[in-house]
């Protein structure tokens, strides 16, 4: 390792990086609360049956899509958000890739967003999503995830790829 990258490592451990409430909150929200919601309002209104499908469906729809959707317009908009608060970079040449990365994330949510009304992408979008948020979390990890911001993705990313694992499956077998 040069003396550049061990400097700013150190400095990244002994930074004692804040909890970004508004992301932490979101991502519950998107991730837990409103699947939930919707599975249980579907339920009520339209005399459905509890199912797993149905509540993959509503977690696709929000995990994914509203999630994804919105985290790439986020990442498109203020690519230093992501830079900063998740990866912990403070150089404006990251922004590029940022925001690359922004919309992937807004056609991954497109694919899951659509998939409320077109059921047979639902398929698609976990195994594609689901491979992408594995992918993520395991980056995440592998880097040692520094601050509570990270963790707290890499903890996500890890729980809707579990989920869109057990989903693929359950529909393809």
């Amino acid at each position: 390792m040069n003396k550049n990258k061990s400097e700013n490592f150190q400095k990244l451990s002994t930074l004692k990086v804040k909890a970004n409430k508004f992301y932490i909150i979101s991502v519950c929200v998107l991730t837990f609360i409103l699947p939930a919601v919707g599975f249980i309002i579907e339920h009520f209104i339209s005399d459905s049956y509890l199912t797993f499908d149905l509540f993959g469906k509503w977690f696709i729809f929000s995990a994914v899509g509203l999630r994804l959707f919105l985290a790439g317009i986020k990442q498109v908009k203020n690519p230093e958000f992501t830079a900063k608060q998740i990866f912990h970079i403070d150089n404006s040449e990251s922004f590029p890739i940022l925001r690359e990365l922004g919309f992937a994330n807004i056609c991954f949510g497109l694919v899951a967003l659509i998939s409320m009304y077109k059921p047979n992408w639902r398929i698609v979008s976990a195994f594609a999503s689901g491979l992408y948020f594995v992918i993520a979390g395991i980056q995440h990890g592998l880097k040692k995830a520094i601050g509570i911001n990270e963790k707290f993705a890499l903890w996500t990313d890890l729980i809707i790829s579990f989920f869109l694992l057990i989903y693929f499956l359950k529909t393809v077998f």
